[in-house]
């Protein structure tokens, strides 16, 4: 009986000093979550007018990349900053652009909006034949040669008769699955037609495609959050050529455009005014290929391309609108260049584009221009 009593007077000790060692413990980890969380409240406590002058100054400031990346930052201390960040970003209009919308590139969700209006964004585009894939980068320097900031990712996918490019935000992981993926583009048998499709909605209101080719998932959808269709958002036509005449490919481009944020940030509207918005969001802005002229010393089709492009090569075009919805009475001008695309080395192309072109619009109609189209040459 002592022995029973003793035997259990030890598992009691026993299991009490864990338990006092568990709590030891927790009061501890407490104090270091508590003190965790006082400095979180404490960025996120700061006056909603003296956060928002730090991140105007910042955004105002730092205009261009890598410097931009202090913007980001900015967004990445805690959710509150990074909501305010992410509305001034929207926000807040450039000097020369008084459309509401900077065309500024900071975060991924600036990827699907309008360029700048008066002077294009350049990029580069690298080709890698092997792979079948492409980059996009944002050009930081003047130079063909630097690679500048990464934007976007394509790869080229062959379906049978069709041919389809996979564009995603990352580099490694192309497919429509991932959460990385923007859109994608389609093409015909003979790589003349066309049609971009995004993975988000362009404006409130709009509707998957219908069509077979344009589902993200042979399945049910799988999440609320990933959309299980892609949307139309344009369309590129190649004229055919059948007399089999010289000069460069002919190309009619009708895309949906992205809205300026000045419209979207609109808050006191009546319904009738609501409603014209979104006619006018869901309105197409038609481009087509600028004229080159024929130059008689060289024997060749000539464009101004402005020391962008080096290489003559049959992909080389310039776009223009015929059709603007951004525009007064949505006339383009078909003398402003609104996406140039040209050769300047082997598997090196140039990308310059502005207002109302996105990044990822002007990618995919650049993406129609590689590969071989018989019909049209």
């Amino acid at each position: 009986m002592s022995l029973r009593r003793s035997f259990l007077s030890r598992r009691f000790s026993r299991s009490f000093n864990n338990q006092n060692r568990n709590e030891r413990n927790g009061v501890e980890s407490g104090r270091l979550v508590g003190e965790s969380g006082g400095e979180s409240d404490g960025w996120g406590s700061m006056l909603p007018e003296l956060l928002g002058e730090i991140i105007k100054r910042v955004e105002e400031s730092e205009d261009r990349w890598p410097q931009r990346q202090n913007v980001v930052a900015c967004a990445c201390v805690c959710k509150k900053w990074r909501e305010v960040t992410k509305d001034i970003v929207k926000s807040l209009p450039n000097n020369n652009n008084n459309n509401g919308s900077s065309g500024k590139i900071t975060f991924p969700s600036c990827l699907k909006q309008p360029g700048p209006r008066d002077l294009p964004h350049q990029c580069l585009i690298k080709r890698n034949k092997k792979t079948s894939t492409f980059y996009l980068y944002l050009a930081l320097t003047p130079s063909f040669t630097d690679k500048g900031k990464f934007l976007l990712a394509a790869r080229r996918y062959r379906h049978g008769v069709h041919t389809e490019y996979i564009i995603s935000l990352d580099a490694d992981d192309l497919s429509q699955g991932s959460n990385a993926y923007v859109g994608k583009l389609s093409s015909d048998f003979l790589c003349t037609n066309f049609t971009i499709y995004d993975s988000q909605p362009p404006h409130s209101g709009a509707k998957p495609s219908s069509s077979r080719a344009s589902r993200r998932f042979a399945s049910k959808q799988i999440s609320p959050q990933v959309p299980a269709g892609n949307f139309e958002v344009g369309q590129v036509s190649y004229k055919f050529n059948l007399l089999k005449s010289r000069g460069p490919r002919r190309m009619v481009c009708s895309l949906k455009c992205p809205v300026s944020q000045e419209t979207t940030n609109v808050k006191n509207v009546d319904n009738s005014k609501m409603t014209q918005l979104e006619s006018a969001s869901s309105g197409f802005t038609v481009l087509r290929n600028k004229a080159p002229r024929w130059h008689e010393h060289l024997q060749c089709w000539c464009l101004n391309f402005h020391g962008r492009v080096t290489v003559a090569s049959v992909k080389n075009f310039q776009l223009v609108a015929t059709m603007d919805q951004s525009q007064p009475g949505g006339k383009g001008d078909e003398e402003t260049v609104l996406l140039q695309f040209g050769k300047v080395g082997d598997d090196t192309f140039t990308m310059d584009y502005r207002q109302p072109l996105s990044a990822f619009q002007a990618f995919a109609l650049c993406l129609t221009s590689f590969g071989t189209k018989l019909a049209c040459e």
